[in-house]
C-alpha cells in the first residue's frame, strides 16, 4: 500500500425499473468472509477465476463511466444467492449464465438471485451493466481524479467502488481491462497490451494480467499521457506511464528502475510478473500504492525539491518490493498486512543502506525505541486495531511499516543472515500467484531455521509490548505517552 510522508433466473420485463427489481427480491442481506479487519468484506460460496472488464470515458470526471463487468467463477458451496461487493454506480441489468436475473442493492452488496438454489462446483457467468462513478469522496478510494483523466487507488476495500467485484485479497483472480476513451488520451493497466482499436473519435485499449491479481491492486489510468519503454533482466518489458510534458524531466529517475529490480531479484529471486512499471499521476493523495506490475506515484513526489534522490530511489524500491510481498505473495486477511508492509519498508531500508549509506541498524534502533508507542496506539503488527469509522487509511499505521520491519530484524538476529536470506527466497516461492498469512510465517521461519520459532516470533507478533532485540540488549524501547 501507501508508502505514507484501500457482491439468475426469473426473466425481468425490459422496462422494469431498478426499484421494481429490488421489490422482486425478498431481504437482501449483506454478507462478507468475516476479516477481522473488514468483516463485511468479500463474500462466500463462490471463487472468481477472471474479470473483464469494459469502462467507456467520456472525457468527463464529473460523468458516470459505462461499463460492463463480466465474472467467471465457480461456486464452492450451495448457494440461494450471490453477492458481490459493490456501491458507487447504478445497476442497470444483471445476467447469470446468459440469463437475465434478479438483482437488489443493500448497504455495499449487490445480491443476485438465481431460480433456484445453486449446487456447488457449478461454474458461473456473472454479467453487470453498471455505471462507475468517479465523483465520490475521494479519501475512500477507488476512482482517482487527477489533473487530465482518471487513476485508480483501491487498498483497502475501493475496487467496488469502481466495479461489482469479490472485493477481498484472498480471492485472487486474472483480469482483463478494455478501456474506451477519446483518442487524444491514452489508456493503461495492469499487465500486458493486447491490442487497440480505433472507432470514430474513440479508442478502445486491451490489457491482459498473466497472473492473478487482488482487486485492491487493479489499475486503470487513463489521461494526457506518454508510455515509456524499457528493457530489464532478463528481457523484461517495462513501462512507465507519465504526464506528457513531464517525460524528459522524470526520465533520470524512472530510468533507474531496472537497476532496482535486478537488484531486488539478488536479495529475493525472479521477478514475479509479466511487466513492471511506474504511473506517475498528476494527482496529490499523500501516498504511492504497488498497484500490480504498474505502481501508482503522485507527480509531486518526483518533481519537487523537497526530498534527497536517494530516499525517492528508496521509495521506488519500496513499492517494487511489493510486487513480491503484497502482489504475487498476497495477505489471507488484512491483519496480515504486516508481511506486505513489513517487508516493503525491509528492503527499502536495505536499499537506502546498500545505496546511499544509510545505517539499516540505526534505522530499525529507532523503531525499537518507538515501538511500544506504536503498539499502545495501534495494536501489535499481526492484530493491529480495526481502522477508524470513515477512515480505512488509518489502518497503515507506523507499527505495520518501521514497527513491522523491526519483527524481520528481531528475525534475522535471532537466526543469522544465511537462514534468513533463505527464508526470503523460500517465501515468495512457495507463495508465489497465491495468499499466505501468519501462521504459514512462523511455520516456513521454523522449518528454515531447523527448530520452532512461534514462541520467539509470538511477542514479536502479537504482544503488547516489544521483546528483548537479540544482540541487543541495551535497546530499550520509551514508554507511551501517559505511562509512568
Amino acid at each position: 500500500m501507501p508508502f505514507i510522508s484501500r457482491r439468475l433466473r426469473a426473466a425481468l420485463l425490459a422496462t422494469a425499473s431498478a426499484t421494481l427489481v429490488a421489490a422482486t427480491v425478498p431481504s437482501p442481506v449483506p454478507l462478507g468472509i468475516g476479516d477481522p479487519l473488514f468483516p463485511h468484506l468479500g463474500n462466500p460460496g463462490y471463487d472468481v477465476r477472471s474479470y473483464d472488464i469494459g469502462l467507456t470515458y467520456h472525457g468527463d470526471n464529473t460523468k458516470p463511466l459505462d461499463a460492463v463487468t463480466r465474472i467467471d467463477a465457480r461456486t464452492t458451496e450451495p448457494l440461494d444467492r450471490i453477492n458481490l461487493d459493490f456501491t458507487r454506480g447504478k445497476v442497470r441489468t444483471v445476467e447469470v449464465n446468459g440469463l437475465r436475473a434478479d438483482f437488489a442493492v443493500e448497504d455495499e452488496d449487490l445480491i443476485i438471485e438465481p431460480m433456484g438454489r445453486l449446487p456447488a462446483g457449478v461454474p458461473l457467468r456473472i454479467t453487470v451493466r453498471h455505471t462507475s462513478d468517479p465523483t465520490g469522496d475521494r479519501d475512500s478510494g477507488g476512482w482517482l481524479p487527477t489533473a487530465d483523466g482518471l487513476a485508480m487507488a483501491n487498498q483497502a476495500d475501493a475496487a467496488h467502488r469502481v466495479f461489482p467485484s469479490n472485493d477481498h485479497p484472498a480471492d485472487k483472480a486474472y483480469f482483463t481491462f478494455r478501456i474506451t476513451a477519446p483518442k487524444d488520451l491514452t489508456a493503461v493497466a495492469n499487465g500486458l497490451p493486447a491490442g487497440t482499436v480505433r472507432h470514430g473519435a474513440d479508442t478502445t485499449w486491451t490489457y491482459r494480467t498473466e497472473h492473478p491479481m487482488a482487486t485492491e491492486l487493479a489499475q486503470v489510468s487513463i489521461g494526457r499521457s506518454t508510455v515509456l519503454h524499457r528493457t530489464g533482466p532478463h528481457r523484461l518489458p517495462m513501462r512507465d506511464v507519465v504526464p506528457t510534458a513531464d517525460r524528459k524531466r522524470l526520465e533520470p529517475l524512472l530510468s533507474k528502475s531496472p537497476a532496482q529490480l535486478e537488484w531486488m531479484e539478488q536479495q529475493v529471486g525472479r521477478y514475479p510478473f509479466e511487466t513492471y512499471g511506474l504511473l506517475v499521476a498528476h494527482t496529490e493523495t499523500g501516498f504511492e500504492l504497488e498497484t500490480q506490475t504498474l505502481s501508482l506515484f503522485e507527480r509531486s513526489l518526483f518533481v519537487g525539491t523537497d526530498y534527497p534522490e536517494w530516499y525517492l530511489e528508496s521509495i521506488m524500491v519500496h513499492e517494487l518490493a511489493h510486487q513480491w510481498f503484497g502482489d504475487s505473495v498476497s495477505p489471507q486477511r488484512w491483519s496480515d498486512l504486516w508481511l506486505n508492509e513489513g517487508h516493503a519498508t525491509w528492503y527499502e531500508a536495505r536499499y537506502a543502506e546498500d545505496h546511499a549509506d544509510k545505517s539499516l541498524e540505526r534505522r530499525m534502533r529507532e523503531a525499537y525505541t518507538r515501538s511500544d508507542g506504536w503498539r499502545a496506539a495501534g495494536g501489535p503488527p499481526a492484530r493491529p486495531d480495526a481502522p477508524a469509522p470513515g477512515q480505512k487509511l488509518s489502518l497503515f499505521r507506523p507499527v505495520v511499516y518501521d514497527g513491522s520491519a523491526l519483527i524481520l530484524y528481531a528475525l534475522r538476529q535471532e537466526i543469522g543472515e544465511s537462514a534468513f536470506g533463505r527464508l526470503e527466497r523460500s517465501w515468495v516461492r512457495k507463495h508465489r500467484d497465491a495468499n499466505a498469512g501468519t501462521e504459514d510465517f512462523v511455520r516456513l521461519a521454523s522449518r528454515t531455521a531447523g527448530r520452532d520459532l512461534t514462541s520467539f516470533l509470538d511477542g514479536w507478533l502479537y504482544g503488547k509490548k516489544t521483546p528483548p532485540m537479540p544482540g541487543h540488549p541495551d535497546w530499550r524501547s520509551s514508554k507511551p505517552a501517559g505511562q509512568r
